[in-house]
């Protein structure tokens, strides 16, 4: 996916000139804009894989107040021997099943479909781009109103969601504790008159400044969210690279003069640290700052790998299938049932109505009602139907994606 997939039909010139770091940008998409990010079948892979889980990287909230880790999580030792807090399945489903909401933090690189989203940000100059994954149930919410300090790519791959976007905005904050200290009640004053309030279907992104005040509640019986944030360079970090710089500057290797509560010492400080900052804004215009400056610009990017092992030894690559479910198909109007008419079944679809046979219909009645489907679970269930050929019918109509 490129930056430009992503946002479209939003043509590039117009992003960057009228929304990027200026206001919110809703973008309606269609169930298979994100249909091969992230699925159901994905994020129940993913929490099968119990090693990689802890109490910071899964969290659990129950209507914007976090679940204690020791009440879903126990105290065990990780693969290399650590003392972790490890989640156990059984604990997170009593509270799943009570409506609270599970985080899932710094996924951006653990499937080929969020790693592309992940890609497309960095692409386009915007920073190292992380992301969490917030599954959510209906008319419970994870977080009250607060902003990031970070920009955030809200991209729904599953059910709906209402976002309240705020008329208020903090000035560019940024994880500190000068910000991470103000509390809800500032919040609450802070964010201002309702600006709008956003409906995110599956397919839709939700851009929002770093800053911006918002908050969301899953409107269908499930929701789920991925939030990428966009990390970019501040002007706090030319900091960094001045102060290596200054290392080769006599003047500020020297002491500072020293104070004794004299005006003639007073007045040799001010010369002093006016003499140094001078020469700050003469190294901040130095070319060779300038260029050190752009290449950490152009570099801010996590290292995600990219790994081809047996192409980096000549030898054959391997399929480009990377899709965890090769052979499934993703659901794209879910709900959709098959009507009888007559004799006869039929299904509607966008290009009209597609005939079926009754084993055919309740074949498709069953797995329309299903997140996803691979063949072998269609034949399985219902072994009277060509499983194959149901699917590639239903795919032509426009009713399943292939994975």
């Amino acid at each position: 996916m490129t930056f430009e997939e992503l946002i479209a039909p939003i043509p590039l010139a117009t992003f960057f000139a009228e929304y990027h770091d200026k206001q919110p940008l809703h973008i309606k998409g269609g169930a298979a804009k994100f249909a091969q990010v992230l699925s159901w079948r994905h994020i129940n892979r993913l929490l099968d894989m119990t090693h990689m889980w802890s109490s910071h990287s899964l969290k659990m909230y129950e209507d914007g107040v976090a679940v204690p880790a020791e009440k879903y999580c126990v105290s065990a030792l990780s693969r290399d021997a650590q003392q972790v807090m490890q989640p156990v399945a059984a604990r997170v489903a009593e509270f799943v099943r009570q409506g609270c909401s599970v985080v899932l933090n710094d996924v951006d690189s653990l499937t080929p479909g969020m790693q592309s989203v992940s890609d497309a940000l960095e692409g386009a100059g915007l920073g190292k781009a992380q992301a969490n994954v917030y599954i959510s149930w209906q008319s419970h919410k994870a977080f009250p109103a607060h902003y990031d300090t970070h920009e955030v790519w809200a991209v729904q791959v599953e059910g709906e969601k209402y976002w309240n976007i705020w008329e208020g905005r903090a000035e560019w904050p940024i994880s500190h504790p000068v910000f991470r200290s103000q509390d809800q009640a500032h919040h609450e004053s802070a964010k201002g008159k309702l600006r709008e309030k956003v409906l995110l279907k599956t397919g839709d992104l939700l851009y929002l400044p770093r800053g911006w005040y918002h908050d969301a509640l899953a409107e269908a019986p499930s929701s789920v969210h991925i939030a990428y944030g966009t990390h970019a360079v501040l002007g706090m970090d030319l900091m960094t690279i001045l102060m290596e710089r200054v290392l080769y500057e006599a003047g500020f290797r020297q002491a500072l003069p020293r104070q004794d509560g004299s005006a003639p010492a007073k007045f040799a400080l001010t010369q002093k640290v006016g003499q140094l900052g001078q020469k700050l804004a003469e190294l901040c215009k130095d070319p060779k700052v300038l260029s050190v400056l752009e290449g950490y610009i152009a570099g801010y990017r996590y290292n995600r790998g990219h790994n081809d092992l047996l192409a980096w030894r000549g030898l054959a690559a391997p399929s480009s299938d990377t899709t965890d479910e090769a052979g499934g198909f993703r659901v794209l109007n879910p709900g959709a049932k098959p009507v009888r008419r007559g004799a006869e079944w039929v299904l509607k679809t966008e290009a009209g109505a597609l005939p079926l046979n009754p084993p055919e219909a309740e074949a498709a009645a069953w797995l329309l009602a299903r997140p996803d489907v691979t063949a072998a679970e269609l034949a399985r269930a219902h072994p009277g139907v060509d499983a194959q050929a149901l699917l590639g019918r239903l795919a032509a109509a426009g009713l399943l994606l292939a994975a």
